[in-house]
């Protein structure tokens, strides 16, 4: 009998664990999402300039970068269920924190906290069910628990306008509270506790790695923060020096927390390379359109937010159809000139600015949704398709950290190159709309250096993932 009650106890905690998943993305991608149109509500209410506010989206999306190596680890050593506990305890404490915040430093802290917490959320969970489920069923689940990471980023911009104007923006971090109950008690009763074999982990790499990441990223943050402006050159030049160094020290180590045989790999690289420079522009928009709308434009919140709307609707619409886009056309193709395309309509943006039709600019957004999708789809299934297995974990966990960087970085450098535009008073009227023009024109100049990098491919390159005939 108690054979049967373990049994049915197991079953029904393999049934509600796609369902634990589904509820913790989906707190995360509204999070994610939520932010980014109470940005200038936040930095009034904060006594703090609408233009240099970016540190709480950098500070979260650095940690996820920083931290995502050592999820595995963390699971492994306490198991699945302690450490998605954990996880779900951290993001929603942050949340709480953000929400009492009274200054820029308390809300930049509170964010390490949320992304302390979020860095292992959704790969731990995610473990659990390939723990969980036979390979044949995988594919199934995990598209159902994945379900609602698409209607985040169309719910987060249009809930967190709504929010910000008709009660406070500290409602944006609340929503997280309920929902982080409820993954709690869930995961508490229902989530199944996997342990893995221990292994090896380098940990004095993993130190060296993340040093360089967090100098150059706050490097480039403080270089428009003027009572620490200083600090700018000395972390980047640090940062780099710490790069290097963990070069030559994963060049003489057995088993290093990224090995650069996967640079060797030369779809990985390619792929890896144009991951990062293509996503500097994408990753830019998210921070640049609601502020571009509101500060320059004097949209409301909620107009904002609607305004976003066309880009997540896009990328839902296409995601069905990646796949055969990427038979016809192929890997090389696609990259090619879906890259153009993005870049050129984050160029266009910034050189039209007000003077665009709003149909317009609604038809141009959701088209760039649509590109989006397919060259995020595209390079992820790329950059790890020619991996061998004993290359895989490696190389999908270099190429997560590489996409948050990419994301952190996007905003850092869209950050940089609006306050220095500003800076310049080139414009004796409309400056600051003017500056973000320019900064729209740079980055869209930026993502275009991608196609440079994706030019290396060659045609037949990810044809066996594409379902072409190889010849």
């Amino acid at each position: 009998m108690s054979a049967e009650i373990l049994s049915e106890k197991e079953s029904r905690s393999k049934r509600l664990l796609p369902v634990i998943l589904a509820i913790a993305i989906f707190m995360q991608m509204l999070d994610t999402t939520i932010l980014n149109t109470a940005l200038p509500s936040i930095a009034l209410s904060l006594n703090e300039p609408e233009l240099k506010i970016q540190s709480i989206l950098i500070s979260y999306t650095l940690v996820l970068a920083i931290c995502a190596p050592i999820s595995g680890v963390v699971a492994d050593k306490i198991g699945t269920k302690h450490t998605f506990l954990l996880a779900v305890i951290f993001f929603t404490l942050g949340s709480l924190f953000a929400a009492l915040s009274m200054s820029l430093t308390q809300l930049t802290l509170s964010r390490i906290l949320q992304g302390i917490g979020g860095a292992m959320l959704t790969p731990v969970a995610r473990l659990a069910l390939m723990k969980a489920y036979d390979r044949k069923d995988y594919l199934r689940v995990i598209n159902y628990a994945i379900t609602p990471a698409l209607i985040g980023p169309i719910l987060g911009p249009l809930l967190g306008g709504y929010l910000v104007q008709y009660a406070s923006w500290h409602w944006i971090f609340l929503i997280n509270l309920p929902i982080g109950l409820i993954v709690l008690i869930l995961a508490a009763f229902f989530m199944p506790d996997f342990r893995g074999a221990p292994f090896h982990f380098d940990l004095r790499g993993y130190i060296i790695f993340a040093l360089a990441i967090f100098l150059i990223t706050f490097g480039l943050e403080y270089s428009i923060r003027g009572e620490i402006k200083w600090l700018a050159i000395p972390m980047i030049l640090g940062g780099f020096f710490f790069l290097v160094w963990y070069w030559f020290y994963a060049k003489h180590k057995d088993k290093p927390l990224f090995s650069l045989t996967l640079l060797d790999v030369r779809t990985f690289r390619i792929g890896l390379n144009g991951n990062l420079v293509a996503r500097l522009g994408i990753s830019a928009m998210p921070f640049l359109l609601p502020l571009f709308f509101q500060v320059a434009l004097g949209y409301s919140p909620s107009d904002a937010g609607w305004l976003l709307v066309p880009i997540a609707v896009g990328g839902l619409t296409v995601k069905p159809l990646v796949t055969k886009i990427l038979h016809v056309l192929g890997y090389r193709r696609i990259l090619i000139w879906n890259t153009v395309l993005i870049s050129l309509f984050i160029i266009t943006i910034g050189i039209f600015g007000r003077d665009m039709p709003m149909w317009a600019l609604v038809i141009q957004l959701y088209i760039l949704g649509l590109c989006n999708s397919t060259q995020f789809t595209a390079m992820n299934t790329l950059t790890v398709g020619d991996l061998g297995k004993e290359q895989m974990s490696s190389g999908n966990s270099l190429m997560v950290v590489n996409q948050q960087l990419a994301l952190t970085l996007g905003v850092a450098f869209a950050a940089l190159f609006l306050n220095f535009y500003i800076a310049q008073h080139w414009f004796p009227t409309e400056n600051t709309e003017k500056a973000f023009q320019l900064t729209f024109i740079t980055m869209g100049v930026l993502t275009l250096i991608a196609t440079y990098i994706f030019a290396k491919l060659k045609k037949e390159d990810g044809d066996f993932l594409a379902g072409r005939s190889v010849k």
